[in-house]
């Protein structure tokens, strides 16, 4: 993996490593982190603090905005805002310092959120519904789509039915994840969700967990998918786009805290055109020029240095669209109270579309 190359000047880069959970819940340690996994999740969806009327309003652009994001291809418009230059250009023009800090999973990414660690972040719907609903309605507002796509259940070549998946073991990023809520939801349905172990582990130990024959496979946002496809023998059992009507599914959305939004709605502007700017770059620029910014901005975050093969093949599954789909929030929020992730409300009122790109200040 070659080295992570340096903030630029008058900016801060942090990463958060979500801790590694081990596979075996009959091991101590295993039981521990799994504590801790699911002690991460439910903190993140403490309702967030209601906001001060009277410090509420708005106070002008940000001194300094943080953003969460992860170091997948499904990130692909963070990656390429923040490798491009985009998000310092378009927050910088009103004296705005860009932090950025790297999550490996939504739950973290609400946690840090809710607790007032970071403003803003692109993470996938679930743990953003969860956090909207658990709140009250008062943490956070969606402000734009990102990536549609990208997420797979890939298993060893020797399971070809879905019934065969009954007594094995199957990773996920982390606990109440969007991947996490779609494995657990998708095994629920089809009865197989009291034989099947499901056991959350950082994208980054999956390939050396699948190698070995710990687990059986994974359900995984890209490249992590097609990287198991790829290099390590796995194939796509089930494509998460053929359970959707016309194969569309959020698997990236940009958030903010309602109290970031109140405070500072044109620093929020500005990030909303950014990932617009971003996002019309991946749909119109060239495939190889493509490809190389999305592996060289993986490969500075702690995403791997990937073939090109495997990040094609991951760019291939995603789509990059500003719409989040709002459309399919309600059977999300169904599949994650299905599954006791989370609970059931109305998503009324979570998306602010109010900061879409072409809206003058």
């Amino acid at each position: 993996m070659q080295p992570p190359e340096q903030p630029a000047a008058g900016r801060t880069r942090l990463t958060a490593h979500a801790p590694r959970a081990n596979r075996r819940g009959r091991a101590l340690g295993a039981a521990a982190a799994g504590l801790l996994a699911v002690a991460a999740v439910l903190t993140a969806f403490v309702p967030a603090p209601a906001k001060n009327a009277g410090t509420a309003a708005d106070q002008g652009p940000a001194a300094t905005l943080r953003l969460g994001y992860f170091a997948n291809a499904t990130h692909a418009p963070a990656l390429v805002a923040d490798a491009k230059g985009i998000l310092d250009k378009a927050v910088g023009a009103d004296g705005t310092t860009l932090e950025t800090q790297i999550f490996n999973a939504g739950p973290a990414a609400i946690e840090a959120l809710n607790s007032g660690a970071i403003d803003a972040a692109y993470l996938g719907p679930s743990p953003a519904l969860n956090s909207y609903l658990s709140s009250g309605g008062t943490s956070l507002r969606i402000i734009a789509g990102a990536a549609s796509g990208g997420a797979s259940l890939v298993v060893s070549k020797d399971i070809t039915e879905v019934s065969q998946l009954a007594g094995t073991e199957l990773a996920t990023p982390q606990y109440g994840g969007t991947q996490d809520v779609a494995l657990r939801s998708f095994l629920k349905e089809r009865g197989l969700d009291e034989s099947v172990t499901v056991t959350p582990s950082s994208n980054g130990t999956v390939p050396q967990l699948f190698a070995r024959g710990s687990i059986d496979g994974a359900w995984l946002p890209e490249p992590h998918a097609s990287l198991l496809v790829k290099q390590y023998g796995a194939h796509r059992l089930v494509n998460e786009a053929q359970l959707w009507p016309e194969g569309k599914f959020p698997t990236t959305v940009l958030v903010a805290s309602q109290e970031f939004i109140t405070k500072h709605p044109d620093t929020v502007r500005e990030l909303v055109q950014a990932n617009a700017q971003a996002i019309n770059w991946l749909n119109t620029t060239g495939e190889q020029q493509k490809l190389h910014t999305v592996q060289q901005a993986l490969a500075a975050h702690g995403g791997g240095t990937l073939s090109d093969e495997v990040i094609s093949a991951a760019l291939d599954q995603i789509s990059f669209d500003e719409t989040p789909l709002s459309g399919t929030f309600d059977t999300l929020v169904a599949h994650a109270a299905a599954v006791g992730i989370g609970e059931p409300g109305s998503t009324q009122g979570l998306v602010d579309d109010s900061f879409a790109a072409g809206e003058g200040k």
